[in-house]
């Protein structure tokens, strides 16, 4: 197997983890708060957004986001190259999300052109060091590698907060969902 096809087979992981969430995800689910500012929502738009802004920036191509017309599609309240990165607890909590269908559509965009651009790619491409601030220095396979483990770290906690029972929540209406009477109260940051 070529280094292509291994980082094609890592770049696939994040979706496939996706699909496998995708029975559990309700509106409410997506939503709620465990008692932390990143919802399973912000936890997967985060992970198609980091991994689209770096493939942009290394294929020196438009972000998915922009391009298919997704920032217009979620609408939220945040700038257009925004992907989470050093997000205050407010700004996580602007990004709700109502369709789970939608995540998941712009996280298989996001892959289908991860998966393209790897296409384009040589071995040699791999070597290229595109970031000197780092030491080592950051080759070009060391970036695709981290922005797919990135993104599957991400949709890990998605998993796990999603197999969360109603008490671990904020919100009342998932415990409602259940057929529990939520107790909790918000946490104080």
């Amino acid at each position: 197997m070529s280094s292509i096809e291994i980082l094609k087979d890592i770049a696939r992981r994040p979706l496939e983890e996706v699909h496998a969430l995708r029975p559990a995800l309700t509106s409410e689910l997506l939503n709620a708060h465990p008692h932390h500012h990143n919802s399973i929502a912000w936890l997967l738009w985060h992970s198609a957004r980091e991994i689209d802004e770096q493939l942009a920036s290394l294929s020196g191509q438009e972000p998915v986001w922009t391009v298919q017309g997704f920032a217009e599609r979620f609408a939220l309240d945040l700038g257009a190259h925004d992907m989470g990165f050093g997000h205050t607890g407010t700004h996580a909590r602007r990004v709700r999300v109502s369709d789970p269908d939608l995540l998941l559509e712009h996280l298989r965009a996001v892959v289908e052109a991860q998966l393209s651009y790897l296409d384009s790619l040589g071995e040699a491409d791999l070597e290229e060091v595109i970031d000197t601030q780092w030491h080592p220095p950051v080759t070009r396979g060391a970036r695709l590698i981290s922005l797919s483990l990135d993104a599957v770290a991400h949709i890990a906690q998605a998993a796990y907060v999603t197999g969360m029972g109603p008490a671990a929540f904020e919100e009342p209406q998932v415990a409602e969902q259940h057929g529990e009477e939520h107790q909790g109260g918000q946490r104080q940051a």
